[in-house]
């Protein structure tokens, strides 16, 4: 079963990971990113508060305006970050988490700690994966 089907895209209708043609899968590479979970994390950390753009960028080491940018967008797109602008000069720009982003946070904070719990152990994998490819 996919989210595709009859009456309105989506609604009630749970998709399916194996099925080719399923948008669930478009979904997890948009929030499967390191960028995503920084970005869900820091909103949700400041929740029930809005957030400026630059101190979501502060807060966020490494990220890049236009990627911060990008995922702010595609959070928005899919409902699961709201976004407010002021019309000053510059525009302040505010985001925060809706209901669905603050879902979405439960789920991402255990990938998160899982993630942080097993790296030591990844880390030795890949290093005895590359030594492997050194010998053979």
């Amino acid at each position: 079963m996919t989210t595709r089907g009859a009456g309105a895209p989506g609604r009630g209708v749970r998709g399916d990971l194996f099925d080719p043609h399923c948008p669930t899968r478009q979904l997890l590479d948009r929030i499967g990113t390191k960028w995503t979970s920084m970005a869900v994390k820091t909103l949700a950390d400041a929740a029930p508060d809005e957030v400026r753009f630059a101190e979501l960028r502060r807060r966020m080491p490494g990220v890049s305006q236009k990627m911060l940018s990008v995922t702010l967008r595609s959070l928005t797109r899919d409902g699961l970050v709201s976004r407010r602008v002021e019309p000053t000069v510059p525009p302040r720009v505010f985001y925060r988490l809706t209901g669905l982003g603050l879902s979405l946070e439960a789920a991402l904070a255990g990938l998160r700690t899982w993630a942080e719990e097993h790296m030591a152990e990844i880390d030795r994998a890949n290093e005895a994966a590359a030594q492997e490819a050194d010998e053979g």
